[in-house]
């Protein structure tokens, strides 16, 4: 039976001009996460990374740790597969649209125009992106040029399909990727909706971990959201 360890990034710099690049308290996260790991001895025979930049630099701040304490960790290897979902392309090309058409989204979009505080625009725009997000997985938002909600899906499942099948027996491996990738990853074993397997991507803890077990066409789910290394309240972030 082999074991998938599916890491969500750490924090991001969110609603910064760079998204994909770690926070200071992303960089925190992700020390505390490979400090976690190399104190409990935890090994993995194959380690890859999405191609995005907060995905990358949180792999390889895990694996500063390990080398650090002189406990191997393999050469992270890069997996186009297990990128996130366009959901900041989507909401870009559906937005003006929406605006001049419907009510509900130019309601939430002036409320996060007129925040002042961060936590105020951050809550905002979860809600303001968390309808448009929704409306496209059920295929009532189309943004032009921009991966689908079924495509992404499936890639995600090509890439675990692909995991799976070059593993050897007892491996364990390890993905640093997003909520998404990691949502469709309980999808997969728990038979989800879209809509749950949505819900699910926005519940995954900034460099939590998520647990699956495969053999075969078996693809069973172990631990959910997990973050036994972030023990400090600050350091429990979603985005």
């Amino acid at each position: 039976m082999g074991r998938l360890i599916l890491v969500r990034h750490a924090q991001a710099s969110f609603l910064s001009p760079d998204y994909d690049q770690l926070s200071p308290v992303g960089e925190q996260q992700a020390r505390l996460l490979g400090e976690y790991w190399t104190r409990r001895k935890v090994a993995f025979d194959r380690v890859y990374f999405g191609p995005r930049a907060r995905q990358k630099d949180t792999a390889k701040i895990v694996g500063e740790f390990y080398r650090g304490a002189q406990v191997h960790f393999p050469e992270p290897a890069v997996m186009e597969e297990f990128d996130e979902f366009e959901g900041e392309a989507v909401l870009r090309q559906s937005l003006p649209r929406l605006l001049e058409t419907d009510p509900t989204i130019r309601n939430l979009h002036g409320a996060f125009v007129a925040s002042e505080s961060a936590s105020d625009k951050r809550r905002s725009f979860e809600r303001l992106f968390a309808v448009v997000i929704g409306r496209w997985v059920s295929g009532e938002v189309v943004a032009p040029g921009v991966e689908c909600w079924s495509e992404f899906c499936s890639r995600v499942h090509r890439g675990l399909s692909r995991l799976a099948s070059e593993a050897g027996p007892n491996e364990q491996a390890a993905v640093f990727s997003s909520g998404g990738p990691i949502a469709v990853a309980m999808q997969r074993a728990l038979n989800l909706s879209s809509q749950d397997t949505l819900r699910t991507a926005g519940m995954s803890r900034n460099c939590s971990y998520s647990e699956f077990l495969f053999s075969g066409d078996r693809f069973t789910l172990s631990v959910f959201n997990a973050f036994p290394h972030l023990d400090d309240a600050e350091l429990l972030t979603y985005r």
